[in-house]
């Protein structure tokens, strides 16, 4: 049996995940997530994945932006005793943060191949654009759970490689609209 891959994250509608807590993250356009009207019901994904999540993946980046914050944030004490993989060549285990659970670093993509191939359940991964590229074109990222923000910025970090690849097709899992114009759209990844 393998484990289920999954992307999960904010995205603009033209495809940018960059910087959307603030731009102190680094795009000068960041902050959008805030800047779009709360809805809660509009992040009730985010409580639904928790039922399946079992374990979490980041890139090295990724991982040391959310890391201290999540550590300690009440928003996020589901994630605290959850393993979490951080796929890094230049980290050290003396790198990682305590109190924060299980924390294991991967080296490469076939790493994350052989996690994937163990038993478990869903492994979700935050943000990690430049991971998500690479685990894409690896044929190792089962799903993409998205909340797509009416923002559009023009430029940044984007989720999908738009590079010359051959083509992926997805299959939508689910969908709503909410009333401040955030879509959530879940698509299965098709062989």
């Amino acid at each position: 049996m393998t484990r289920e891959l999954v992307w999960t994250g904010f995205i603009t509608l033209d495809g940018v995940v960059d910087s959307p807590g603030g731009a102190a993250e680094g795009h000068p356009g960041g902050g959008w997530v805030s800047r779009t009207e709360f809805d809660p019901e509009s992040f009730s994904l985010k409580g639904e994945e928790l039922e399946e999540t079992t374990a979490l993946m980041f890139g090295r980046r990724s991982y040391e932006a959310f890391a201290p914050v999540w550590r300690d944030s009440d928003d996020h004490a589901a994630y605290r005793d959850l393993p979490k993989f951080v796929v890094s060549t230049t980290l050290s285990d003396e790198d990682l943060i305590d109190g924060w659970g299980d924390l294991t670093i991967l080296r490469s993509t076939s790493d994350v191949a052989a996690l994937k191939d163990g038993d478990g359940g869903a492994i979700l991964i935050h943000g990690s654009a430049d991971l998500a590229h690479r685990l894409a074109a690896a044929g190792l990222i089962d799903r993409y759970n998205l909340l797509v923000f009416p923002v559009l910025l023009g430029s940044g970090k984007r989720l999908f490689d738009i590079t010359e690849h051959d083509s992926q097709k997805l299959q939508l899992r689910e969908s709503a609209a909410y009333a401040n114009g955030v879509l959530k759209v879940i698509y299965n990844v098709v062989e």
